[in-house]
């Protein structure tokens, strides 16, 4: 009977996370504030010990998820309304390096060890601290570096090209499915699918890993592959 209790909580538990996520909205964690972080591992820590409670106190862990999320919606809410009181509640950004200095006193303040801060730049591609022009510690704990033009990656404008413009590439298999809608979407039907893939001497969809089709019309297979590559 436990047993039972437990499944139907921990099934309880899951679909309330799943509901609460999609009500304090969708982002990576690299997009989170520090706030939110807290409140998601909070609630998540409140959701597991949901799921192995056993006494009848069901709703109080409800009500506390519910509380947590509301209050990560309303602080979203007034930091879109209120761009004021966004340093207050979500922090604000912070020059770490600009032009050859590094300030002390803002490494203080945002906890961050200069031994930290080398990594980070070593991460994003600097190992010279003379290959960036400033350094800047975002609302979300990442480290932005705006590298000298001299020393930034080489952009198609600089010599004065215009590429073509990329498109979105439409996958039409996956996992040896057909993708029916985006075939319809493209205008195209199982028949010319079907003549695609003799072109290429496919015949078995089981033998499709994935199947696309970008915007210059060039359709490309990938079978699969079950060996373990070493």
């Amino acid at each position: 009977m436990e047993i039972l209790k437990i499944i139907g909580l921990s099934s309880g538990s899951i679909v309330l996370l799943f509901i609460l996520t999609k009500i304090m909205g969708q982002r990576e964690m690299s997009q989170l504030s520090v706030f939110d972080y807290i409140v998601t591992i909070t609630i998540g820590s409140i959701a597991a010990e949901m799921s192995t409670s056993l006494e009848n106190n069901f709703w109080q862990p409800v009500v506390a998820m519910v509380m947590y999320a509301l209050v990560a919606v309303v602080i979203s809410f007034i930091n879109t309304k209120f761009v004021k009181l966004r340093p207050i509640l979500s922090g604000k950004t912070v020059i770490l390096y600009d032009n050859g200095t590094l300030f002390k006193e803002n490494f203080r303040k945002a906890k961050i060890d200069l031994n930290e801060f080398l990594v980070q730049c070593r991460t994003s591609g600097f190992f010279n601290l003379s290959d960036i022009k400033t350094a800047i510690l975002e609302e979300n704990g990442k480290i932005s570096f705006l590298p000298y033009a001299e020393k930034r990656p080489v952009n198609p404008s600089d010599f004065n090209i215009k590429p073509k413009e990329d498109g979105v590439v439409t996958n039409l298999i996956l996992d040896g499915k057909i993708m029916q809608e985006n075939l319809t979407e493209l205008g195209f039907d199982a028949i010319w699918l079907n003549n695609m893939l003799q072109q290429q001497g496919v015949t078995k969809l089981d033998n499709i890993f994935l199947a696309t089709y970008d915007i210059d019309g060039n359709f490309s297979v990938y079978l699969t592959n079950n060996t373990d590559k070493k």
